[in-house]
């Protein structure tokens, strides 16, 4: 099996948008990742519902959305509304994790949980078996091109490791400063689904970096 490749929509050219949507709709992508940030939990503000909906309107690709932003419970129908097809919302900003998660099923999208470079993934335990994404932050959330945090690799290992021992189908997403320099690592430590912003948007050849990534197979993985 290959890792599952999501372009991350924030490294786009938002003058061209439609245009950098439908080269991922060409490429490989099997999701368009998209980052709400509101400018409260995160250092930085992204775009809200109207641009989800008009990304939705361009891409081929389910909508993988990432909420950087405090009590999500709030804009979860609404993310869901304009396309959403997954939902990840951070441990850090949800005071009853476990009814967020519950929620988001009940719209009909994935859940998914993520998880800031300082939280340990002990903290997971308790929702391995309801959540269907764990999104782990390998740089600091709220700006792209960051450099990656190499600690995320032993992170990914003991979530795996977690993963197996709950028998869980849970899948294992990272985000930040991924690209083909450590693409391989991360899928050799148990990730499932590489988010790659400035290493496909900026590339001289996106659609050839996604291939590249898609191509690493996934079963060297050994706990």
């Amino acid at each position: 099996m290959s890792p599952l490749v999501a372009p991350s929509a924030l490294a786009a050219d938002f003058g061209n948008l439609q245009r950098d949507i439908e080269m991922i709709n060409q490429s490989d992508s099997d999701w368009l990742h998209i980052d709400i940030m509101d400018g409260v939990f995160v250092p930085n503000i992204s775009y809200g519902p109207a641009i989800v909906k008009e990304m939705g309107k361009y891409s081929t690709k389910p909508l993988d959305v990432h909420l950087m932003i405090i009590d999500p419970d709030r804009y979860i129908p609404t993310f869901r509304e304009v396309g959403a097809e997954n939902i990840s919302v951070h441990i850090e900003a949800c005071n009853h994790l476990h009814r967020t998660l519950q929620f988001i099923k009940d719209t009909g999208a994935k859940a998914g949980v993520a998880l800031n470079p300082h939280t340990s993934v002990s903290q997971l335990e308790n929702v391995l078996e309801m959540a269907d994404i764990f999104l782990i932050m390998s740089v600091n959330p709220g700006f792209g091109g960051q450099k990656f945090i190499y600690q995320t690799l032993e992170k990914v290992r003991k979530l795996k490791e977690m993963i197996i021992v709950k028998n869980s189908s849970a899948l294992i997403e990272v985000d930040g400063g991924v690209g083909l320099q450590n693409a391989e690592a991360l899928v050799h430590a148990g990730v499932d689904i590489l988010v790659a912003g400035s290493s496909v948007f900026k590339a001289e050849n996106p659609a050839e970096v996604v291939k590249r990534m898609k191509s690493i197979e996934t079963n060297t993985f050994v706990g």
